[in-house]
């Protein structure tokens, strides 16, 4: 085929979610699949996000390159310097003592629907429907049909391809069965799914005196006879390295690397740096386009410009890929924060179909919740739209729940506010549980607003009025019956960043909607920075309007002055730390941390402004009526008003 134009075949500029990088789609025509979701997925509003993702990380590309650009020999020569530093730190801290098993599942819900039905056996076949798919078997991947690729573009790649619904717990049930057998050879195993998790063996090597290698096939084949599944297993001396090898000999296989740090970097040298976890398309794209980085032991001949262009947290990643370190003790366990459920569907603003989906989700909800003994103050509602903008809405309930009709009853009356609306995905959160030893939060305190309204805090929840969130281009305004509930103030008020809608014209930026996806929450500073005036206290005056220079923390003052995005959803743009999407928690509170952090010099910068305006006050009044002598309280007179008398006072005024 000849060379053409890119004009000619705009399907090579379009960085879909599609990869061939995965088991068994090695010999799959990449381009002709790229062409086919090309055509499939041009007009929709996925696209449409898809083009604006692409036009952003464009311009980060373009600015990458302006700073190599701008780069002297004496500032390479610096950057080098660092670099050789941060690898001799690196490689000091290399360890191979241990010994680190990955097994995956062989496309696990495929394989088991074709477990239970044999007459699927060596047909192309995909779990899920025409919107998505979750898994797809291997024959299948030959076709280029994958998971999270939506069913209806699957048919144009494998017209014959059939479709199996989900049943989670028919896998949850194989799942088990295989953990029972990863726990005889690890008790504290990693699960970080269904289908997947990571082994210490060190132990069972030494004490029964047998290799990693024997140990990976027996496994394999104890899997086997408890479940009837296929898995592959890759063994290395750390995580990273592991889960790289599971993917090499798929299906049904395994691979051995030796605890040897020559084998290592042989191995990690001609490594594609997309095989490392946590490093995706946009990295791929932004280290491939910008310094020319295409394996792993690209990653050190740039070490140099790696240093230069980012932060030192996200160099220290990507020279640790470079030299095949990964984690290597198993991570401390910490008390679950949150719990969560969600659905994806075709976008609809059917309103009996989006609440009938909303109580499956909550059924789903409470039923977790119930079988790990959770109960749950703050209930959070996450929307995508129909155009992929994400929006989320968050209460704080005067008790802890986990019924499903408590979960429903409180999320019916938060969806019900921001309809009418088409939506593509409704998903539920429950935080702050009672048994949370983090926070100090009394559930029997009251609300401020209930104690000056001399409410009963044992009163049922009741949502605000309005829900508290920040607009695109809007600053955060008063909001009748506002309920700091429970000593909010010494809680996260989740805000909510939501793209404007298609009024705003060029508001509606990808930033934002990167900014939306990273479920990033304004912290408590804003809280106990709130300047609340007499409307928040008395529904039965008017709402006052708010100064400008009152509440002016909106998005664009978040992006521009703290430009917190997650790049690759994992990087923070700000200070480079990686930090994967489904940390919700971590991330949430690391852009509390660096909003709280502006906020605070913001704060100090007035104080001292405020000081200084003072002082001149002073000093002209001093010049202008003459010298004045201090006036001086009497002993036992005292300068302020008691909180109880001020508030005695205020309900006598009310």
């Amino acid at each position: 085929m000849g060379t053409s134009s890119e004009g000619d075949r705009p399907w090579q500029s379009y960085n879909t979610v599609y990869t061939n990088a995965k088991a068994g789609m090695d010999g799959v025509d990449k381009e002709k699949v790229q062409r086919i979701v090309y055509e499939m997925s041009k007009g929709s509003k996925y696209f449409e996000n898809e083009k604006r993702k692409e036009a952003f990380i464009k311009l980060k590309i373009e600015s990458l390159r302006a700073q190599v650009d701008k780069l002297t020999d004496k500032d390479v020569s610096h950057f080098q310097m660092i670099a050789n530093k941060k690898i001799l730190e690196l490689e000091a801290s290399r360890d191979l003592s241990k010994v680190w098993l990955h097994t995956d599942m062989d496309a696990f819900y495929a394989a088991v629907e074709t477990l239970e039905n044999p007459s699927l056996r060596g047909k192309p076949m995909a779990v899920g429907g025409l919107s998505m798919i979750s898994t797809a078997n291997y024959e299948a991947r030959k076709f280029g049909v994958r998971a999270a690729m939506p069913g209806f573009i699957a048919c144009k790649l494998c017209p014959d391809l059939i479709f199996v619904p989900t049943n989670f717990e028919k896998y949850t049930f194989y799942s088990e069965l295989a953990r029972k057998v990863f726990r005889r050879y690890d008790p504290d195993f990693i699960s970080t799914s269904l289908d997947e998790a990571y082994l210490n063996i060190t132990e069972v090597c030494i004490n029964r005196e047998i290799s990693s290698d024997e140990v990976a096939c027996e496994l394999r084949n104890a899997i086997f006879e408890e479940t009837g599944l296929t898995c592959s297993t890759g063994v290395a001396p750390n995580l990273m390295l592991a889960k790289v090898c599971s993917d090499i000999n798929k299906p049904n296989g395994q691979f051995i690397l030796p605890n040897d740090r020559k084998a290592i970097m042989t191995f990690i040298s001609s490594l594609p740096i997309r095989k490392i976890g946590g490093i995706g398309k946009v990295t791929e794209n932004v280290l491939r386009d910008v310094l020319g980085i295409q394996t792993c032991e690209d990653i050190l001949q740039n070490g140099a410009f790696l240093c230069a262009l980012f932060s030192s947290c996200s160099s220290d990643f990507f020279l640790s890929v470079g030299l095949g370190l990964g984690r290597t003790d198993t991570p401390d366990i910490k008390m679950r924060k949150s719990i969560s459920s969600e659905r994806t569907f075709r976008a609809t603003s059917d309103e009996n179909f989006l609440f009938q989906k909303l109580a499956d989700i909550a059924e789903t909800l409470s039923n977790d919740m119930k079988e790990k003994c959770l109960s749950g103050r703050t209930l959070t509602l996450k929307l995508k739209t129909a155009s992929f903008e994400v929006r989320t809405r968050a209460i704080s309930l005067q008790k802890c729940i986990h019924s499903k009709e408590d979960i429903l009853s409180c999320a019916s009356r938060i969806l019900k506010a921001e309809l009418p609306l088409s939506l593509r995905l409704i998903g539920l959160r429950m935080s702050q549980f009672s048994d949370d030893k983090n926070s100090h939060v009394d559930p029997m305190q009251k609300s401020i607003v209930a104690f000056l309204s001399g409410g009963d805090a044992n009163s049922s929840p009741t949502l605000p009025k309005k829900q508290v969130c920040l607009e695109v281009g809007d600053k955060l305004e008063d909001h009748d019956g506002l309920d700091f509930s429970e000593g909010q103030s010494k809680q996260d008020v989740e805000l909510d960043f939501r793209v404007a809608d298609d009024h705003t014209g060029d508001k509606n930026d990808d930033r934002f909607s990167l900014l939306c996806d990273s479920h990033c929450s304004v912290s408590r500073s804003i809280a106990e920075n709130f300047k609340m005036n007499d409307s928040y206290l008395d529904e039965s005056k008017p709402n006052k309007s708010v100064e400008p220079d009152e509440l002016t923390y909106s998005v664009e003052r978040l992006i521009e002055e703290v430009g917190l995005i997650w790049v690759d959803d994992y990087i923070c743009s700000v200070c480079g730390i990686e930090l994967p999407p489904n940390f919700i928690e971590e991330r949430r509170e690391h852009s509390d941390y660096h909003l709280a952090e502006m906020l605070q010099k913001e704060e100090s910068s007035r104080g001292r402004a405020h000081l200084a305006q003072e002082r001149f006050v002073r000093k002209v009044g001093h010049n202008r009526e003459g010298t004045r002598k201090k006036q001086k309280c009497p002993p036992n007179e005292v300068k302020h008003i008691p909180i109880e008398a001020f508030f005695t006072k205020y309900k006598k005024n009310s």
